[in-house]
């Protein structure tokens, strides 16, 4: 097989590198840390199996779930695995729904990943089982970016006047998040959404 990894950290890149050069399995391992130029490598190298990690720094400019759903839009036979330290809900549910071939955490075995990715390159896919991949019911772009807000710690009179709506308005869209979490309180709606990767943590 012919392995490209799509990451960022060099050091992470160099220690996978390492780690699969006893495995007959693997071909080639070739690493990159952005998005240029993907699709000339992928070809030139005949690449089976790309790699992806979800923050692939400044230079890419897209996530590694957005850089692989429009690599996989341009060339539909690819197979193209998220491998990556954000381990969280709406990644995972989100790899399968952009149709990607498998969701991994970085902190996986070297040889649990070599036989994970015999196992695409024959067809199969490699994810999470349903339990633990399993998400509240999916929220709107509108609703994230209303959690995003409340997560800001702005009042709602400010998030309504900067969304353009009425309070009342806004006030129907977080009772729907509520719902939709299976939350009570904004603390609630926050925690839950940070835990499932809707928003990203408070640094």
């Amino acid at each position: 097989m012919n392995i490209l990894l799509v990451d960022d950290h060099i050091l992470f890149a160099a220690s996978l590198s390492a780690a699969l050069e006893g495995y007959d399995e693997i071909e080639h391992f070739i690493s990159v840390q952005d998005t240029k130029n993907l699709e000339e490598l992928i070809g030139s190298n005949r690449i089976d199996i790309v790699l992806m990690d979800i923050n692939l720094g400044k230079n890419s400019g897209s996530d590694g779930l957005e850089a692989a759903a429009s690599l996989l839009a341009r060339h539909p036979g690819l197979k193209i695995i998220i491998l990556t330290g954000y381990d969280l809900p709406v990644y995972r549910y989100e790899a399968r729904k952009k149709s990607l071939s498998g969701f991994l955490n970085k902190s996986i075995r070297p040889e649990t990943l070599v036989k994970a990715l015999a196992d695409v390159y024959s067809g199969k896919t490699c994810f999470p089982t349903e339990k633990d991949y399993a998400v509240p019911e999916e929220l709107t772009d509108a609703e994230k970016k209303i959690l995003s807000l409340l997560c800001s710690g702005k009042k709602r009179r400010d998030i309504a006047a900067e969304l353009f709506i009425s309070e009342r308005t806004l006030s129907n869209h977080i009772q729907h998040i509520f719902e939709k979490l299976g939350v009570s309180s904004t603390v609630e709606a926050v925690t839950k959404a940070i835990q499932a990767g809707y928003i990203p943590p408070v640094m």
